[in-house]
């Protein structure tokens, strides 16, 4: 059975144990990253931005807990127009204000970039589809479209495991120890994908920004908490959502998913048959979300 190692080889690929191919082993140092900005919002808190690709529409992506544009981007290819990445306090570069935080706060600030950037569509990922649910129940108009990707929480809060994963990889963060975070890290990706050279690219960038921004301790307490406390709030939502989940997938339950499809009066709601669908049906996803923003 092959499991996972860290640190990766020095030459570079995947050392695999027990029989089968190993990956490739090149020594191709990663593409650099691109230029990210600070804007500051009206709420007075700056968060890190990058915006591609120019014209009408604007659409805004909002990001999974503890992770920030590197891992939102795919899901941008295909979508026309400009598109606006960003990441939530506590996240990369962006502030993390004292004090506690809820998704009262994230909406804040996902409305700050939308409203700053002109985006009249939004796409939200985990945490950031709780942030989206958050801000259409004060303005359930303000988007022409809107997708929610894996959402992990509606009005009750995540499941205890969600909650553990977010624990352990503060807790590695704050230690500095790379092979502690690969660790937590790895657990995100689907067996059949660890120790692949695809894989191997994954954990590098997760950890190349983990160990070089953190991620605040101010984020620890948002597990334990639901975007609303009721889903009924959603009735007045109106604009054409997607609603994307995943079956087998145990920090974003299908149920979540169903119950947000529900609640939306003009929801379509799609399900893959596994979990891991960024790596099992990529271009599908990418396709999917890129046909029905740019409708």
């Amino acid at each position: 059975m092959r499991g996972f190692r860290w640190p990766p080889p020095p030459d570079g690929g995947p050392r695999t144990w027990g029989p089968g191919p190993g990956g490739p082993r090149t020594g191709r140092p990663a593409l650099p990253e691109p230029e990210t900005t600070l804007v500051t919002t009206p709420h007075g808190v700056r968060l890190e931005q990058l915006v591609t690709g120019s014209g009408d529409p604007v659409t805004v992506f909002a990001h999974g807990l503890a992770n920030g544009i590197a891992t939102t981007r795919p899901f941008g290819s295909g979508v026309d127009g400009r598109r606006i990445f960003f990441q939530f306090r506590g996240h990369g570069r962006s502030d993390a204000p004292p004090g506690d935080w809820t998704y009262l706060d994230l909406a804040r600030d996902l409305r700050a970039v939308a409203d700053l950037g002109g985006a009249t569509r939004a796409f939200g990922v985990s945490l950031g589809a709780g942030a989206l649910c958050r801000l259409l129940t004060e303005s359930p108009q303000r988007f022409d479209r809107v997708v929610f990707f894996l959402p992990a929480a509606l009005d009750r809060p995540r499941p205890t495991a969600a909650r553990q994963r977010l624990t352990d990889l503060l807790d590695a963060i704050g230690s500095g120890d790379a092979s502690a975070v690969a660790e937590v890290v790895s657990t995100e990706l689907p067996p059949a994908v660890r120790n692949t050279p695809a894989g191997w690219a994954y954990l590098r960038q997760r950890l190349d920004h983990l160990l070089r921004d953190g991620l605040a301790p101010g984020l620890a307490g948002l597990p334990g908490q639901a975007p609303l406390t009721d889903r009924s709030a959603l009735a007045t939502v109106t604009t054409p959502a997607l609603v994307i989940g995943a079956a087998g997938d145990d920090l974003h339950p299908v149920s979540v998913a169903e119950d947000l499809a529900a609640a939306l009066p003009r929801a379509t709601l799609h399900v893959y048959d596994r979990p891991g669908v960024l790596w099992s049906d990529r271009a599908d996803l990418r396709h999917r979300v890129a046909t029905f923003l740019n409708s």
